[in-house]
Formats: C-alpha cells, sequence, structure tokens
C-alpha cells in the first residue's frame, strides 16, 4: 500500500507545478490551450526526441504521441525519466513519495539504508530546500564541462541571423557565440556566476528542425550531452553581476538572445540581463539575483497571449500575480506587460527595438 494518497496528491498537483518539473528534467515544456507540450523525456534523454510529450489539464495525464504510444501520470512520468537520466530504478512508491516531499505534502522523507542506493535522495532533498527562499547562504556547484569543445564552435564566425537583428558583435564575442555545423545551430555556452562552463545550448536555425525539436535545445558531441538543470543557473550573471549590484536592478528574460539584445543596446557596461530560459523562474534563481545584489527584480517575460482577457493572458497574470505573492517580503518584483499589445504575439520585450523596450520598460507594472 503507498504511504500516501496517489489519486489526492496528483489532484493537489498545479499545472505550474508539472511545468517546474519538465522544465528540471529538460522537457523544455510551453503552454498550450490544453495543457503542456514537452520533449519526449519519458523515452528519450533531454535535447533528443520530438516534441511529441503531451500533458491534458483536464485529465491529469500525459500522452506519448512517439515511442511509448501510451498515457501516464506523473509518478510514472517520474519512474522512465529517473531510469533513463539517472540511470536509476524507482517504483511507484517512491516517485509519489518525492513528489509529495518535493511539494510540501510532506514534511519529512526518509530511506532506510537499504533503500539509499535505489537515489540520491539527498542531492533531492537539497533542490527541495532551496526552493524555499528563506534558506539562506545555500548553493550547489553544476557539473562544470571541458571547456575546450568551444574551441570547435567557431565562436569568431559572424552569425548573420542574429547580427541582422540587431545583437552587436561585441555581445556575441563576449558570450562566446558560435555555430555547430554538425546540427545547424548556433551555439550558446552557459557558466554559472563564477564563470564555469556548466552548459551548451543550440539554437536551430532550420525552421523544420526547431518545429520537430523545439528552437532550444542542448547539444550532443561525441555521445556528451551538455545539459544542465536550468532553473539552477541564470543566463548571462557572470556578465551582469556587477552591473546587477551596482544599480541594485535585475532585468530577467526568458531567452539568451534577449540578453545579447539588450547589451547590444544599453553597452556592456550597463548590462543587467539574465535569462532564466524558460516562462517559470525558480525560487533558487530568485535567491541568487537577491544575493547579486538585486533590490528591484523586472519579470521581462515574452508576450504569451492574443488578446486581453484570453485563457494565455488570465493564465499569465495568475502566474505573475504567485510570484509577486511568493516573493514580496524578500524583493520588490515588477512586470514588463504589454497591457497595449505593442508586441507580436510571443515576442519578447527587446525583440522589436530599443523604443518598444523602454517604453515597456516605463510602464512596466509593480502590485
Amino acid at each position: 500500500m503507498l504511504p500516501y494518497d496517489k489519486s489526492e496528491i496528483r489532484e493537489s498537483l498545479t499545472i505550474e507545478n508539472i511545468f517546474e518539473l519538465l522544465q528540471e528534467w529538460g522537457g523544455d515544456p510551453e503552454y498550450t490551450e490544453f495543457g503542456i507540450l514537452s520533449a519526449t523525456i519519458c523515452h528519450n534523454e533531454p535535447g533528443e526526441g520530438s516534441r511529441k510529450l503531451y500533458y491534458y489539464e483536464n485529465s491529469d495525464l500525459f500522452n506519448c504521441y512517439t515511442g511509448c504510444g501510451e498515457s501516464f501520470d506523473i509518478f510514472e512520468l517520474a519512474i522512465k525519466v529517473f531510469s533513463i537520466q539517472n540511470k536509476q530504478n524507482i517504483d511507484l512508491n517512491d516517485a509519489v513519495r518525492w513528489v509529495a516531499f518535493k511539494f510540501g505534502m510532506s514534511s519529512s522523507f526518509h530511506l532506510d539504508e537499504s533503500e539509499s542506493k535505489m537515489l540520491d535522495w539527498q542531492f533531492l532533498g537539497n533542490y527541495d530546500r532551496i526552493q524555499e527562499i528563506e534558506i539562506k547562504d545555500y548553493s550547489i556547484q553544476l557539473k562544470e564541462y571541458d571547456s575546450t569543445i568551444l574551441e570547435r564552435m567557431n565562436y569568431n564566425v559572424l552569425i548573420g541571423p542574429w547580427l541582422k537583428e540587431g545583437i552587436s558583435q561585441e555581445a556575441l564575442n563576449q558570450a562566446r557565440i558560435g555555430f555547430y555545423p554538425g546540427g545547424d545551430q548556433i551555439t550558446i555556452p552557459h557558466y554559472d556566476k563564477d564563470d564555469r562552463f556548466v552548459g551548451l545550448r543550440g539554437r536551430a536555425l532550420s525552421a523544420e528542425e526547431a518545429e520537430r525539436f523545439g528552437k532550444y535545445r542542448p547539444i550532443k558531441i561525441n555521445k556528451q550531452l551538455y545539459n544542465h538543470p536550468l532553473g539552477m543557473n541564470l543566463y548571462n550573471l557572470n556578465h551582469s553581476k556587477e552591473n546587477i549590484k551596482r544599480m541594485e536592478k535585475a532585468i530577467v528574460f526568458e531567452a539568451e538572445k534577449s540578453c545579447l539584445l539588450y547589451k547590444s543596446y544599453f553597452g556592456v557596461e550597463n548590462d543587467i540581463s539574465v535569462a532564466c530560459c524558460g516562462s517559470n523562474i525558480s525560487a533558487y534563481q530568485i535567491q541568487m539575483l537577491i544575493e547579486a545584489g538585486a533590490k528591484e527584480i523586472i519579470i521581462a517575460f515574452d508576450r504569451q497571449f492574443q488578446e486581453i482577457g484570453d485563457k494565455e493572458f488570465k493564465h499569465l497574470t495568475k502566474n505573475f500575480k504567485k510570484l509577486h505573492n511568493k516573493y514580496k517580503n524578500y524583493v520588490m518584483l515588477s512586470f514588463i506587460f504589454d497591457k497595449h499589445l505593442t508586441l507580436s504575439y510571443k515576442a519578447s520585450p527587446i525583440d522589436e527595438g530599443q523604443n518598444k523596450f523602454l517604453r515597456l520598460f516605463k510602464e512596466r507594472v509593480i502590485l
């Protein structure tokens, strides 16, 4: 018998909880009208497979339209993910207990010595604890990769499409943006705040590849996947942290390219931008910015709604209010919100030029 009520826990999970797990597991999720669309991490490593894993909010079930060819819930997905990514076998009991503990539905978790070999529960427990912003002086160190691989990425090459969009060569050089011919991808190295090379993501140039696998995904070279948990780092913080400390402000974009545009428009000496690499920002990322000296965190997410009042609009405003309520006692949060519909659908606030961005920045919402 399970120690927790599986159905009760599953019904208590919000769609944001599901999104957070998919993001942590490298599924590169995105919200849709039916729920969430993700890469097929149910039977593939992160960065592989196709975007055919669907989560249906009305049923609380996933359906994989390739590979698995079946429906399953979040606990069964956890079992699949741990088997593929960690080479560790867990049963339904373990999966239910871990999810319950992760989202605060259980105040304790214990494994006896015989069970301890199954999972690195100590690490997972630490991940859960740092989701609480009250925890201070706690940090993790991500795996560091050999940065000599970047010498093969032609990082001094001119990236025509991004130069045409307004990104400066200076910004590309600072970020070591390159090109990987083997995947027809623009390469984006990720560093932690201490300049350690912790991941390498690629931006697909082929429209077909972007549609099938997603625009951004970890790069795999010679059987080495250069991935990292996106919620445990902030892109560009290694470059912007001193400016954030000086200005006491930080701007959080969704994607790396927005940071490159920001420093191109306003200069690397004024760069206060980071990217959370998704449409959610984790408690750990918030704490990283507070520790960097930010007294105001400006959320500058994409315009993920088509009309004022539509389902996506309500979802976005609900998430912003939730963020504000969660962290208002620790830092001032403001939101760049395109209430006048000046941007294109799904555009970043900085995608359509410096003037539009400055107007949106001036009109940012403080709850």
